[in-house]
């Protein structure tokens, strides 16, 4: 006879948060061929989007709007905070400007709620850069994993992904690194359910909640942990349950569980996430490659008339509907979900970087008016999430036809980033956020290096405006 789990008090398998929790607690995900690297990568990247975010407004107002004295940094400023207002604060600066890294399989952006929670905690609790490593480790992963759940029925059911598994995910990454015990954990997870939350209402307007997402998420996850250590007790079905996660975020009860939990701790996926090359939102980055590649081809934006484009149905709502708002968006935060005009800078501007986004560029008459010439068809045989693909077809004016297409996302798993081009990354992010070139090389030399410390010194990062 199966004994009873502790978890339900009844014969049934144990649930699903304690047999991830059981998995966390004897897996190393840090021993990973290219784990250091990666952690590497991501804690370089985060930390440069931070610094080239940190004189935007929105990062500001969410500085002002905290009261949490303590011994946490907050990226880019000299200010300190407690550990849950430093997760807050970075996380929303590391998303912000939507340059952070992504998961292809979700998509999904897990460094900008990982990296927050982790460092917040590191200074906090003194941890060394041992556990720092496994905390990004496990954190990412889990994050990724849960993607593979309900593929899609987030976004569908009007959620931001990162916001909903982020909070988990980053549980799962400070409780193994704080030594949380397996029904501690169980409780976490249980807690943090009630916690996450974040919808995408912001494609209506162009306005900033997504902004805040990674940083709730984060400072949410310590606080659930906190909570759990403490002895405060959360719902053990939190993932599976008739009122649990999926049920409250996808709409749905039907998630493939084993799909997440399968290979946990043998097989790493977090090591594969992507970097991103252009600062908008991930699913346009081939289309603007596809422009790129028109441009360097010879195509003039003065002969195109018309630009149709093959599309996966699952981006429809969020990348090219409704059709004349993503013509013509509002302001430059709307633009960053609007394929219509990443092409149009591509061809334009040859690049979508942080300049690309700013408000005066996106009112630019020439970007619009070549926004407003592309038109999208959804191709049913379209491979996402899996796989990010772009397509266009340019008709010109002389009644030629042009036509390019790319099957994958430079940056992904299949095509990265070399490191080269994310120092090249780093440093222009420096230099747009103020900073200048040998403080960031120093700064850069020291994240390298943070995994690899007995302490956790961010001192570097405190930058004075």
């Amino acid at each position: 006879m199966t004994p009873p789990d502790p978890s339900t008090g009844s014969a049934r398998v144990p649930t699903v948060a304690r047999r991830l929790a059981a998995a966390i607690r004897v897996s190393r995900p840090e021993t990973a061929p290219g784990a250091g690297d990666t952690a590497r990568r991501l804690l370089l990247d985060i930390a440069g989007i931070c610094l080239a975010a940190r004189h935007e407004p929105y990062v500001r107002a969410a500085l002002d709007a905290l009261e949490q004295p303590g011994p946490c940094t907050v990226i880019g400023f000299e200010a300190r905070c407690g550990a849950e207002a430093a997760a807050f604060v970075n996380g929303i600066a590391a998303h912000g400007e939507d340059f952070d890294d992504t998961y292809e399989g979700g998509p999904v952006h897990a460094g900008a709620v990982i990296v927050p929670a982790m460092l917040a905690a590191a200074e906090r609790h003194a941890l060394d850069g041992a556990a720092l490593l496994r905390g990004i480790a496990i954190g990412v992963e889990v994050t990724c994993r849960l993607c593979r759940v309900a593929p899609t029925r987030v976004h569908k059911a009007g959620f931001h992904p990162t916001a909903i598994f982020g909070v988990m995910g980053a549980v799962a990454g400070l409780g193994a690194a704080l030594r949380l015990t397996e029904d501690q954990l169980v409780d976490a997870f249980g807690l943090a359910g009630s916690q996450a939350g974040g919808i995408i209402e912001y494609l209506a307007d162009g306005s900033w909640t997504k902004r805040m997402h990674p940083g709730w998420a984060a400072q949410s996850a310590y606080r659930a942990v906190r909570l759990a250590q403490g002895g405060f007790k959360g719902p053990a079905t939190v993932f599976e349950g008739t009122h649990g996660l999926f049920h409250g975020f996808a709409n749905t009860r039907e998630g493939d569980f084993e799909a997440m939990l399968r290979d946990f701790g043998s097989e790493w996926v977090w090591t594969g996430i992507a970097f991103k090359p252009y600062a908008c939102g991930t699913m346009a980055h081939p289309y603007i490659d596809c422009a790129r590649a028109a441009r360097a081809a010879g195509v003039q934006p003065s002969q195109i008339v018309r630009i149709d484009c093959d599309t996966a149905e699952g981006i429809v709502h969020r990348l090219w509907e409704p059709l004349a708002f993503k013509q013509s968006p509002p302001n430059a935060y709307a633009a960053k979900f609007s394929i219509p005009y990443a092409i149009a800078a591509g061809l334009l501007l040859d690049d979508a970087g942080l300049s690309a986004y700013t408000e005066a560029q996106v009112q630019d008459p020439e970007l619009r008016a070549l926004a407003g010439r592309v038109h999208y068809r959804i191709d049913p045989a379209n491979p996402y999430p899996r796989q990010f693909t772009g397509h266009l077809r340019l008709t010109l004016n002389d009644g030629s036809v042009r036509e390019f297409s790319q099957g994958w996302f430079k940056g992904g798993v299949d095509h990265p980033l070399s490191d080269a081009d994310l120092l090249h990354k780093f440093l222009a992010n420096c230099r747009h956020g103020g900073l200048a070139a040998e403080p960031a090389r120093r700064l850069a030399e020291h994240l390298q290096h943070l995994t690899d410390r007995s302490g956790i010194d961010l001192s570097l990062l405190r930058v004075a405006h």
